[in-house]
């Protein structure tokens, strides 16, 4: 009897071993042969889910209706939400939040890619890039800010903006697209212009699509500044008019597509970053516009997708909250009925909308009947989109820390 209990225990361990055995080898297949060859973040920086009801309202006003149209990630089949508070604070700012989606793990507020102890972590772009994908991040902000710092980035302060661009050769990653830099010569305006850095140390600079046409050939890491930003230090939270010759996000992703060439894998960021500038100042359409602008560039992923629908996956999130907008101002039915009147707006260009002053800007929101609540950002939770191969791992509930493993498939 005592035998065969003890065979029986033997033989208990045999299959728990093959069956531990069995886990880690799918986990270990799902962590590289499941993964999508393609793969699309989109972020758009402030743009929780009252931002794209706002955008969505807007161009369903356009054409005439009270509601019906969408942006072109709304339609998506996976819909799922994120938390994304920061390790020391309610409220996140955009370098604790790229640190959470970027590497897994959540960072105090004003920390880039690195713990609360003060630990350098490591994004999830660094692995994809040890496994053969080319690596692309881009912006309509600065290239140093801090959401596609976030990608590449690793330091104490996110404002240290010259030392985080100096780490752009160090990643070896592909292509950089964006706004310029900030603090160009330095914190102390004496360093070296900080793209006489980067081509010292390999990087070809470009700052305009036929100079990228005429360096592409031939170029190992490529960075695309805008045109206005040649030789400058990029403005920081300043919302004036683009100039006429800027690229517009759509055309940064076009490019990077073009860079990355047919057949090899690849993980490509897009942020939409003036979402959240514009969304500080409480500026109505100049926001709702930047969120259109990261619709268009959507779907230029979309149409990627279309061609390469079992290799590619598209996901579509924010940061956080910023604004606290609300379709429906202070007073309510009360003082303006139950609708949107985004005919206030059509008087302006954008770009006037730019020049107008605080005070301004609440007398054409209240007109319109949209609410703002604060000047700053929000803590609530903010949406996930997706499309692709393995975009199931996005249905529900996660927290901002789980969609680096979700992308991974690892989660």
């Amino acid at each position: 009897m005592k035998m065969i209990k003890t065979g029986c225990k033997a033989l208990l361990l045999l299959v728990l071993t093959a069956v531990v055995s069995q886990g880690c080898s799918s986990t270990c297949k799902n962590d590289t042969q499941d993964r999508a060859k393609y793969i699309f973040l989109f972020i758009g920086d402030g743009m929780g889910a009252s931002n794209v009801a706002a955008a969505e309202s807007y161009l369903s006003y356009k054409k005439g209706e009270i509601g019906g149209e969408h942006l072109s990630f709304t339609g998506f089949p996976v819909f799922g939400m994120a938390t994304t508070y920061s390790a020391n604070r309610h409220i996140t700012c955009s370098s604790a939040a790229g640190t959470a989606i970027s590497c897994g793990e959540k960072t105090n507020n004003g920390y880039l890619c690195v713990d609360p102890e003060g630990n350098r972590m490591e994004s999830f772009t660094y692995k994809l890039k040890k496994e053969g994908y080319r690596i692309g991040i881009m912006s309509t902000v600065p290239i140093n800010h801090a959401t596609p710092a976030a990608f590449y980035g690793h330091n104490l302060s996110r404002d240290a903006y010259y030392s985080i661009s100096q780490e752009i050769p160090q990643s070896g990653f592909d292509f950089f697209a964006g706004d310029g830099f900030l603090d160009y010569y330095g914190d102390n305006d004496e360093e070296e212009p900080i793209t006489d850095y980067l081509e010292r140390n390999g990087a070809d600079v470009c700052f305009s699509l036929s100079e990228y046409e005429s360096s592409k050939a031939d170029a190992g890491q490529m960075i695309l500044c805008q045109p206005s930003s040649r030789e400058q230090d990029a403005e920081e939270y300043e919302t004036g008019e683009n100039a006429s010759s800027d690229m517009s996000l759509g055309d940064m992703l076009a490019t990077c597509l073009d860079f990355m060439g047919d057949g090899q894998p690849f993980f490509i960021m897009c942020e939409g970053g003036k979402i959240d500038w514009y969304a500080h100042d409480n500026n109505t359409m100049p926001m709702v516009n930047d969120i259109i602008e990261l619709s268009d560039a959507v779907s230029i992923a979309c149409e990627f997708y279309r061609n390469h629908p079992d290799e590619t996956l598209i996901v579509v999130t924010a940061d956080h909250e910023t604004g606290g907008i609300a379709l429906g101002g202070p007073g309510g039915s009360s003082r303006r009925g139950d609708n949107i009147y985004w005919d206030v707006f059509d008087g302006y260009t954008s770009e006037e909308t730019l020049e107008f002053d605080r005070e301004k800007r609440k007398e054409l929101n209240d007109e319109a009947n949209i609410g703002w609540t604060t000047t700053g950002h929000a803590g609530g939770p903010v949406p996930v989109y997706a499309i692709g191969k393995g975009a199931e791992n996005f249905s529900g509930m996660m927290d901002n820390t789980g969609i680096s493993r979700r992308i991974l498939n690892i989660e």
